[in-house]
């Protein structure tokens, strides 16, 4: 589906690929934050005015030409946060990997 708003993703697209590919695969950030396995929370320190929650419920892949603007960098200790989270998501581990 498409989002019925403009709203902030994490792209999960490896980075060497980006350039190459057509679409890529997002998460979209939401200010709802639930407290649930499948999502991280981020906040001003990756670029974001106020913190929000990856939600790793709601991949897509998306066309790459409608992703408009960079807000920042998710740190690699956040990166594996949403990998176990999209693990969770998908069903391959349990709350937070474990």
């Amino acid at each position: 589906p498409r989002p019925d708003r403009r709203r902030p993703v994490l792209v999960l697209t490896r980075q060497d690929m980006i350039g190459r590919l057509s679409t890529v695969t997002v998460a979209p950030l939401t200010t709802t934050i639930r407290g649930v396995a499948s999502e991280v929370v981020v906040g001003t320190e990756v670029g974001l005015k106020q913190p929000s929650a990856i939600n790793l419920h709601h991949v897509a892949t998306v066309p790459r030409a409608g992703l408009r603007s960079y807000i920042g960098t998710v740190p690699a200790e956040g990166m594996q946060r949403a990998r176990d989270a999209l693990l969770f998501a998908l069903g391959f581990a349990g709350p937070k990997g474990g």
